[in-house]
């Protein structure tokens, strides 16, 4: 049993690999876009006039307040309606993205906050105009302090991506779903899954927590990561 589980093992790996190849693609790209798209929502929520804060808060609260499925389903089925028209794994990445962005805000917002605030009159007396400052002095701690908080984004992201499986990403969960389908060994297909989701976990636990040491502030900053998703 154990060989013939091997050598199922062995014939499924490639189909697994090319999953999982769309897996990270959609993490990784995910995460950085939605990191872009974090810092200017976090800067228009705390130093934004009223207009600019307004929308900010008003994209964060929609974001957070509508399930990721159903914002994946709009980008991929409803905006064709329209004209707009995107390949799954292009609907994935800008549905996720769109989705990361609202929740990194919030965790570089806290973040940006916990600056102590006069270290922007010191900046500025110093003779840095307001965006010196922040660019300067106020974003490179606000960064440092918020890794703990951001690394539960990245694994939310690595795991969750299995949900554009539903709009027909064959990442790493559609390959398996096929492998299943096509063998009807889903103990088997799902549990490599399951290992492998497992692995990645706890290797990019590891290496964020070492960063996160690595470039954290004596005295400031949360030991314990901590998810806006998970209030």
């Amino acid at each position: 049993m154990a060989a013939d589980f091997g050598q199922f093992f062995i014939n499924s790996l490639p189909d697994l690999l090319s999953g999982l190849g769309n897996t990270l693609l959609l993490t990784f790209v995910s995460i950085a876009a939605g990191f872009l798209l974090g810092v200017v929502l976090a800067l228009g929520r705390v130093y934004g006039n009223k207009i600019i804060n307004g929308f900010c808060v008003g994209y964060i609260e929609l974001i957070r307040g509508t399930p990721l499925l159903v914002q994946l389903f709009i980008i991929y089925f409803g905006l064709p309606s329209i004209g707009i028209i995107f390949t799954p794994i292009q609907a994935a990445l800008l549905g996720l993205s769109l989705n990361s962005g609202a929740y990194q805000a919030e965790y570089l917002r806290g973040s940006i906050q916990s600056v102590e605030s006069g270290q922007m009159n010191a900046a500025r007396s110093l003779g840095m105009n307001k965006l010196q400052s922040i660019r300067h002095v106020i974003l490179p701690q606000a960064l440092r302090i918020s890794i703990p908080a951001w690394s539960n984004e990245f694994i939310y992201l690595l795991q969750y991506s299995s949900i554009a499986y539903i709009i027909q990403v064959t990442e790493l969960t559609a390959e398996g779903k096929f492998i299943a389908a096509h063998t009807f060994r889903y103990l088997e297909v799902f549990a490599m899954i399951a290992v492998i989701y497992l692995g990645l976990t706890i290797i990019s636990t590891e290496i964020i927590d070492r960063v996160a040491k690595h470039f954290s502030i004596p005295g400031i900053g949360a030991a314990k990561r901590t998810s806006l998703r998970d209030l």
